[in-house]
């Protein structure tokens, strides 16, 4: 192994003097070709080329002398020094940051960034990063070949962001340019580059007490399956609540099986009064909210602007409009039968919930996600609310709830 492994952050700007007593010592140095080419790297060196960060660990391990790492930004902020430190290498390393391309990226858009989502593309995961974009306000993204502004922008069609795109930052070649995400996609951009993705709402303001969390703040509402007059219209609408099917309870279990999270988007269709979909949003996820009344669009409209999330409304009936959405992981269905059961099963989301007032609805449900390849669980809940003045019933639903998980996925 390596008497002493040494990972650099570069920045572009001078080396420290810890990083330059640790390069000038190094019997082996490992970077990109620019990196290889500061005239810091000492010429007897041993010289890795970075390409595969195993390949590279093992040969640091089977190294004798001093090595040295060299990689762009803080190498400990999505770098090399997760990889290095794998158990498999039983490397030991020092570290010398630098600043993060993320910070330099919001620090030349001279913006603040601790409310902001910090996420990685690469081709594999670009749709996660997408997703994320869809439903943060402020988004860094630091891209990869093949999953750069381009590509985000093209996932992003119908969704209005502005791009701040932060080419080779450091270099003499480095570019800041400011364009809105309908046309990133007509420029070819260089590598690497930090894509700060800004729109969707007001920027978050800090609370009374001050910034304190880094990331989204906690919003201002607490808990979730909230009652329906927490809605906006609902008190006025009496239309705008669908029954059984937007009560808090069902809405509860319904949201429990679905479990959506940072990377997810959620198709909720049949959106009624909206409270699914933003209770959905509240959890970091991207939403399409799906209703074919132009009232329950409005509805859901106001209800993610009084809570302050992101949301995408789409006035259309299904099955026909969801032709053209993108790729859901979890769906919910408010209505529309077997059909619109067919059409979601179709796109392969992870998981399904729906629901049914009668069990030979229930059945033709469940048996349209079993036929489709789903694993079916239906559970009958049984609500009763009372009226604590007097202890006496004041309202009951019955409803069957279907969840459905992807069998290639069931246990």
């Amino acid at each position: 192994m390596a008497d002493r492994v040494t990972v650099i952050g570069w920045d572009g700007s001078p080396l420290t003097a810890a990083a330059g007593a640790a390069l000038s010592a190094a019997t082996l140095v490992a970077g990109a070709a620019h990196h290889l080419a500061l005239p810091e790297v000492p010429a007897t060196a041993e010289r890795i080329r970075l390409g595969s960060i195993d390949l590279a660990a093992r040969r640091i391990a089977g190294h004798r002398g001093s090595a040295v790492v060299l990689a762009d930004g803080d190498p400990g902020f999505f770098g090399v020094v997760r990889n290095l430190r794998a158990p498999e290498h039983g490397l030991e390393v020092e570290v010398v940051p630098a600043v993060s391309a993320v910070a330099t990226a919001f620090a030349r858009a001279g913006m603040p960034w601790e409310d902001a989502q910090i996420v990685v593309a690469h081709p594999r995961t670009l749709r996660r990063a997408v997703n994320v974009c869809r439903a943060h306000h402020k988004v860094a993204v630091l891209t990869s070949p093949g999953a750069g502004p381009a590509e985000l922008a093209l996932l992003l069609e119908g969704v209005h962001r502005t791009f701040v795109i932060c080419e080779e930052l450091g270099t003499a070649r480095e570019q800041v340019t400011v364009v809105t995400s309908d046309k990133a996609a007509d420029h070819v951009w260089r590598d690497p580059n930090v894509v700060i993705v800004i729109g969707g709402g007001p920027e978050q303001q800090s609370t009374g007490t001050g910034s304190w969390f880094a990331g989204r703040h906690p919003q201002g509402v607490r808990g979730w399956a909230l009652p329906s007059d927490a809605y906006p219209g609902s008190a006025t609408d009496p239309e705008g609540e669908s029954g059984e099917g937007e009560s808090p309870g069902l809405r509860a279990a319904q949201l429990a099986r679905l479990g959506p999270r940072t990377g997810d988007l959620v198709w909720d269709i049949g959106s009624g009064s909206g409270a699914l979909a933003v209770e959905a949003a509240g959890f970091g996820a991207a939403v399409l909210a799906v209703d074919s009344d132009p009232d329950a669009c409005a509805r859901t409209t106001a209800a993610a602007r009084a809570f302050g999330v992101q949301l995408q409304v789409v006035q259309g009936r299904a099955p026909h409009v969801l032709e053209r959405l993108p790729e859901p992981d979890v769906v919910r269905i408010g209505g529309g039968g077997v059909p619109v059961v067919t059409a979601v099963a179709d796109r392969r989301p992870e998981r399904i919930v729906t629901h049914a007032s009668t069990r030979d609805e229930a059945e033709a449900l469940g048996a349209a996600l079993a036929e489709n390849g789903y694993t079916v669980e239906c559970a009958l809940l049984q609500s009763v609310e009372l009226d604590t003045a007097a202890w006496s019933e004041r309202e009951r639903t019955v409803v069957f709830l279907l969840s459905a998980l992807r069998s290639d996925l069931a246990p």
